[in-house]
């Protein structure tokens, strides 16, 4: 094998036409390449691309919202998280109430009787403390049932993930919930 040349087995054959067509000549074939480097009408060109770069952008979206894996971020992709949102999403969580619960405690912290605020921070810790043993319940749950389906290397790691899908209202999920309340996965 020659270093810097080719061999006699490395030259390329040239490839038979079909049957009755003679070879293009070289200024047909240039010809026949030939593109502007800039299309002719340049709003009309810029427009093309922009719809089309819309309509995938469309379809990105879509399919992150239905969960698709091809355009989920890593986070949320894989088999382990997709059961971990049904689970989730199939639970009535506590979690869930958060964004709800703070705007009322919001509401009676601006109330100037010192009395109503100390029932509102009361009250915000109570919730806070609730939430904090809802999650970590899920989470067991959550553990004992990723264990069960995948194996003891999938089950650890979901918890988080779990806990911030839960205090999220269900309608301001992504991707948006895939199952029905009480309709735990298998």
């Amino acid at each position: 094998m020659a270093l810097f040349s080719r061999s006699a087995n490395d030259k390329a054959q040239p490839q038979p036409l079909p049957e009755g067509r003679k070879t293009p000549k070289q200024s047909e074939q240039v010809a026949r390449n030939r593109r502007p480097l800039v299309p002719e009408d340049r709003k009309e060109a810029r427009r093309q691309v922009q719809d089309k770069m819309r309509a995938e952008r469309q379809k990105a979206r879509l399919g992150f919202e239905r969960g698709e894996d091809k355009y989920l971020p890593p986070r949320d992709k894989g088999p382990v998280r997709r059961y971990v949102r049904d689970f989730v999403d199939a639970r009535l969580s506590i979690g869930t109430l958060a964004m709800p619960v703070m705007i009322v405690v919001l509401v009676l912290t601006f109330i100037n009787d010192p009395q109503w605020r100390m029932i509102a921070n009361l009250v915000l810790w109570a919730y806070v403390a609730i939430v904090v043993l809802d999650s970590l319940l899920m989470a067991w749950q959550l553990r004992r049932a990723l264990r069960a389906k995948f194996g003891d290397k999938d089950a650890k790691g979901n918890g988080w993930y779990a806990t911030m899908r839960s205090v999220q209202l269900p309608f301001m999920r992504m991707p948006k919930p895939q199952t029905k309340l009480f309709k735990y996965p298998e």
